[in-house]
């Protein structure tokens, strides 16, 4: 990357290019040298669960995302089959929630703190 700026800083000297046209091609060699995003594992992203108890067990689960999205999914089926549920699940845009989990929701989700001292925290990372 350094002897392509060093190209261009010369080619702006000799005249060949101007200042506007440097700016350009050397930027565009550094989107270009970027590191992509490191991809996240087969998994993807995860729902993070931690509860801290002053007086119980901590409790840290982790759930891949895709397992949550089946589990939606089926849940909201099996719902529908449900004449008791089938009201509430009607209620329920599941293709607008899949869509936030693909692509909105990540950090924390739900921050709980008791007075006893315990935390409970809900993170899609």
């Amino acid at each position: 990357m350094k002897d392509e700026i060093a190209r261009i800083i010369a080619m702006l000297q000799e005249g060949k290019i101007n200042a506007e046209e440097a700016e350009q091609l050397i930027s565009a060699i550094k989107e270009g040298e970027q590191e992509p995003q490191p991809k996240k594992g087969f998994l993807g992203k995860m729902l993070k669960v931690r509860i801290k108890s002053a007086t119980r067990d901590n409790v840290v689960v982790n759930v891949p995302i895709n397992i949550v999205k089946f589990a939606l999914k089926m849940g909201h089926g099996i719902a529908w089959s449900i004449p008791e549920a089938k009201a509430y699940a009607e209620e329920i845009d599941i293709d607008l929630l899949m869509n936030a989990i693909d692509n909105e929701i990540v950090g924390k989700i739900v921050d709980i703190q008791t007075d006893e001292g315990d935390t409970v925290i809900v993170a899609i990372e």
